[in-house]
């Protein structure tokens, strides 16, 4: 303690980070914190992009590195942000993503069921405070938009255009090497202003702003939504399913208790209790992948022909299309695979064909928006102030269909 401000972090994207207080630093150096290091930011994403392997980690420095950018900026106009509030929004930026578990959005709702990632960050913030003696008191407020006072401190985090999204579309494109989603975040944050208690841009950076929601359309389709993505993603998912129905049979699948804890029981929002909390907060991909090893060579052939597929990115062809897949489709996707693995129709549909949804929503207006400041104070939404058309459209949510089918 007392000398952890002076430390700096070097960010491959951002440059030298100063941590500003003992408090940040010490929070950073928890083990509750320090687990994001082994938690991918994008998920399977580096079976396509190889350079993808960054991690949560990262990303919360990163972001807590644009937030202190922010409230400087802000400072420097004017905006009244006293020494607490410059430190609990720092903290609470930092905090956005410790609910993450294995792999963040892929496996979100297969290893407990319903429970969102935001759920369990405030119940680990909760936990923190507890720990630290309450100092966090009002980060865990601002997270949670509770702290009235000064509404644009929780939008620095949370909203349209937050310090959470800037770093993540600037981090994971530079890490995928998908130019597409590099915008003008030092520009943006220049331009950041308050009014009416609200996160407002100055229109001077209106170009910027539209730059930023075209990225993060384009990044989308690019990365997070690419064929390769949802194949891999598909077939991990089916590895953890097929382990919990095994599991339940009473089939062995290692060792490893905190894995075993949340295939065994069925885990939802009304059930997550602390027990389960402090066993999820050990979690992280290297269980998931040293499961998926050992289980390659499983007695279960449907569990070890999906182990084996994924380690060897031996991954499923995807079909998309604007309509949603008939019954005809689904069948001749379910008899190629039966053809192929020689599995029962039932486990065939269950494991191997799999159907869902893909939505990309660039931009929502609703609950605030981003809010353009002209020079006469007049404060309009980003889509009623640009002369860009496609704006306009960016608040359609644009809903695609998938299929995942194997090739004989």
């Amino acid at each position: 303690m007392g000398f952890n401000k002076n430390k700096i972090i070097n960010d491959p994207l951002h440059g030298f980070l100063t941590i500003p207080t003992d408090l940040i630093f010490d929070v950073i150096q928890h083990p509750y914190f320090q687990r994001l290091r082994r938690i991918r930011q994008l998920g399977m994403s580096d079976w396509v992009y190889p350079g993808a392997t960054h991690t949560r980690f990262h990303h919360a420095l990163g972001a807590l590195n644009l937030s202190l950018q922010a409230m400087d900026t802000l400072r420097r106009k004017g905006v009244d942000i006293t020494d607490g509030e410059y430190e609990s929004t720092a903290l609470a930026i930092l905090l956005h993503d410790v609910g993450h578990g294995p792999y963040s959005h892929t496996l979100e709702h297969t290893l407990i069921q319903g429970v969102h990632h935001e759920d369990i960050s405030i119940r680990i913030m909760e936990r923190l405070n507890g720990i630290f003696e309450g100092k966090l008191d009002l980060a865990v407020q601002i997270f949670k938009n509770e702290y009235h006072e000064k509404p644009f401190l929780s939008q620095l985090i949370s909203g349209q255009l937050d310090m959470d999204r800037l770093d993540y579309l600037l981090r994971d494109s530079f890490y995928t090497g998908v130019s597409e989603g590099i915008v003008g975040g030092e520009r943006i944050i220049s331009m950041l202003n308050v009014s009416d208690g609200n996160l407002v841009v100055e229109e001077k950076g209106i170009y910027s702003v539209e730059k930023f929601l075209i990225a993060r359309r384009l990044m989308y389709w690019q990365v997070y939504l690419h064929k390769t993505v949802i194949a891999a993603d598909a077939v991990l998912v089916s590895i953890l399913q097929r382990a919990r129905v095994l599991a339940h049979k009473g089939h062995m699948l290692g060792s490893y208790h905190p894995l075993l804890h949340f295939l065994m029981n069925e885990i939802d929002t009304e059930h997550f209790n602390d027990e389960d909390l402090d066993l999820f907060l050990v979690l992280d991909d290297i269980d998931i992948m040293a499961s998926v090893k050992q289980w390659q060579f499983h007695e279960d052939a449907i569990l070890s022909t999906l182990s084996k597929r994924l380690l060897n990115r031996k991954l499923p062809k995807v079909k998309i299309s604007t309509r949603d897949f008939d019954a005809i489709e689904v069948a001749e996707a379910t008899e190629q695979a039966i053809g192929k693995f020689g599995f029962g129709e039932g486990d065939t549909v269950q494991y191997f064909v799999k159907t869902g949804v893909l939505e990309n929503h660039a931009y929502k207006s609703e609950g605030g928006g981003i809010r353009i400041l002209s020079k006469t104070g007049r404060v309009r939404d980003v889509a009623e102030s640009s002369d860009n058309y496609n704006l306009a459209a960016l608040k359609e949510t644009v809903t695609k269909y998938y299929l995942t089918h194997w090739l004989h």
